[in-house]
């Protein structure tokens, strides 16, 4: 039997925000019946402030999976959507006072369906993974770009871990070989990144004459927004240059291998761009305080 916590016996005898949200505006859906663990999450957010007023889900799966998914929306309900997209599924475990190793993928599901919640409401497209990714775990249809996602969020090491937090593995022992396989790549990537040398990055100009004072700015406005959330969550994001339609960003503190920091950039990009009235990418490159000077336009 799992040892569960009182937190998490509480939120599953009594769970909060077990409902479909009247007049929700966001909905995201993960896992399948078939699969055995299935979450939708509904959400009403305020479209002035981007505040969530309201927040309900409905789950098919064990004691865990209820718990998580209530225990979600009673620490995203009055958060803006930049603040609960900083919630990681190690979040609603701590939340839980822990969950049992084995059900580690219930708060998984849980961060997943928020993050496809925010996506829709932003009316983004989340493209399959099945598409690119090469299907590991048949049973519950989880491929290697899933693992290696949920391997660099919650820094697993062993096919004990992968199988706890994704499931993947849990119902047969067919695909543990090849989990290992994936592990070894992702491990191996992870070493070569770690011996290329450090590349040289732009930072602030000295002048303002190619970038736009104005440009300038707006993005650093955008990222203020923004750093909040971030350095509430350990991490911290600032300017270091603009050059043409590329953002340069320096990502420390927790964010450095966060497994969530592709969200964050995402979503500077997208209130960039939208600032500007103009595409605008933003890039992740290393401390300001270690990159060389380089000279940088902005075409407005």
């Amino acid at each position: 039997m799992w040892d569960y916590s009182e937190k998490v016996k509480e939120h599953f005898f009594h769970p909060r925000n077990a409902k479909l949200v009247d007049q929700a505006n966001a909905k995201g859906d993960v896992g399948s019946i078939s699969c055995g663990d299935a979450l939708s999450l509904t959400l009403k957010i305020n479209p002035d402030s981007e505040v969530i007023e309201d927040a309900g889900f409905q789950t098919f799966g064990c004691g865990s999976a209820i718990a998580s998914s209530s225990a979600l929306t009673e620490m995203i309900i009055g958060k803006t959507v930049d603040e609960a997209l900083s919630v990681t599924n190690q979040d609603i475990a701590e939340f839980l006072d822990g969950l049992p190793p084995e059900k580690m993928h219930c708060s998984v599901m849980g961060m997943e369906a928020l993050q496809a919640a925010v996506a829709d409401y932003r009316g983004e497209i989340v493209e399959d993974d099945h598409e690119e990714g090469e299907l590991i775990c048949k049973c519950f249809a989880i491929d290697d770009l899933m693992i290696k996602r949920v391997v660099k969020a919650n820094g697993l090491t062993t096919l004990e871990e992968v199988i706890n937090y994704t499931k993947a593995g849990g119902a047969c022992t067919s695909c543990h070989e090849k989990i290992e396989w994936v592990l070894e790549d992702y491990f191996a990537q992870e070493d070569a990144e770690k011996s290329q040398p450090a590349a040289a990055v732009a930072i602030k100009p000295e002048t303002d004459q190619a970038v736009g004072e104005g440009v300038w700015q707006i993005v650093e406005a955008v990222i203020a927004e923004v750093r909040p959330a971030v350095m509430a969550d350990g991490g911290d994001i600032q300017l270091v240059d603009i050059e043409e339609n590329v953002v340069f960003v320096s990502l420390t503190g927790a964010c450095t291998g966060c497994g969530l920091a592709g969200l964050t950039l995402a979503n500077v990009e997208h209130k960039v761009s939208a600032a500007l009235g103009e595409s605008v990418t933003v890039f992740p490159v290393q401390d300001a305080h270690t990159a060389h000077k380089k000279e940088a336009t902005y075409d407005v």
